[in-house]
């Protein structure tokens, strides 16, 4: 039985971890952190996220609630997941990061803070997102720059980051598959006479409305042809089962740093 307690816990991503946590027979909910002055906090986290009472409160200590568990998961903010990956080192305490927003500096620091632990750090959870950045490679290099490469996210208003962790990881997939640069390549504007399009760059466009939990495709866009690889989520339950699933491989794992692709054998 693997103990896991989940940072986050009253958003709500947090929330359904909570509920797909309770639902796994050879998982057991031990903890539920949150931030100091959050509303909620001493409430029974079970009943926030819709589900029986579990009699594991919210708290903002994240020290005990480390000590309750075998693994955190964490679905907050590049701040606190930085903060909460420190206190994991520190504690021996595996964990698994769905935080999305990293800059550069921020994941090399994450890499740093995670090196004596098993630690999964991965923009996008889904079991279907995971298996498309492992598609997306081998179209790119089957294609080659014969195609232009254009990815388009669509998100809900309240996202924070832009464009999404998932789409800059196809947007890298698809680079190192044809030998490009993603920094260099990237372009998340055009407008006014911006001049044509250069045959390395790869266009990132984020769309924001409505209450969309998170659609991506990639367009590969050829003379006279267009493939396009679309994921669409319908529920974020299939981003909690990720991370459960990822939580529960992570414990038997030597310290290291992983991500979706190792914890489904897609690497």
């Amino acid at each position: 039985m693997t103990k896991i307690a989940v940072s986050g816990a009253a958003g709500r991503m947090g929330q359904r971890i909570i509920a797909a946590i309770l639902e796994s027979p050879d998982a057991l909910f031990s903890g539920a952190l949150e931030r100091t002055g959050h509303p909620s906090l001493g409430e029974d986290a079970a009943l926030i996220a819709g589900c029986s009472r579990s009699d594991v409160s919210l708290s903002d200590n994240l020290g005990e609630v480390l000590e309750s568990c075998d693994v955190l998961v964490d679905f907050t903010t590049p701040k606190v997941s930085l903060k909460n990956l420190e206190m994991c080192g520190l504690k021996g305490k595996p964990a698994v990061i769905g935080s999305t927003g990293f800059t550069p500096e921020e994941r090399r620091l994450a890499a740093e803070l995670a090196k004596g632990i098993p630690a999964v750090i991965a923009p996008n959870m889904s079991v279907g997102v995971n298996l498309c950045f492992k598609v997306l490679g081998d179209v790119a290099r089957a294609l080659g720059d014969d195609f232009d490469v254009e990815i388009v996210e669509l998100h809900h208003n309240r996202k924070k980051d832009a464009p999404s962790g998932t789409a800059v990881r196809m947007g890298e997939v698809v680079a190192e598959a044809l030998g490009r640069d993603f920094g260099k390549v990237a372009n998340y504007h055009r407008e006014g006479i911006c001049g044509e399009r250069t045959r390395e760059e790869i266009g990132m466009q984020t769309v924001r409305g409505g209450d969309i939990i998170g659609e991506h495709t990639v367009y590969f866009i050829g003379q006279g042809e267009r493939i396009e690889i679309t994921h669409r989520a319908m529920t974020r339950d299939m981003f909690s089962r990720g991370a459960v699933r990822a939580a529960k491989w992570a414990v038997s794992q030597p310290p290291g740093i992983y991500d979706m692709q190792d914890v489904l054998g897609l690497g």
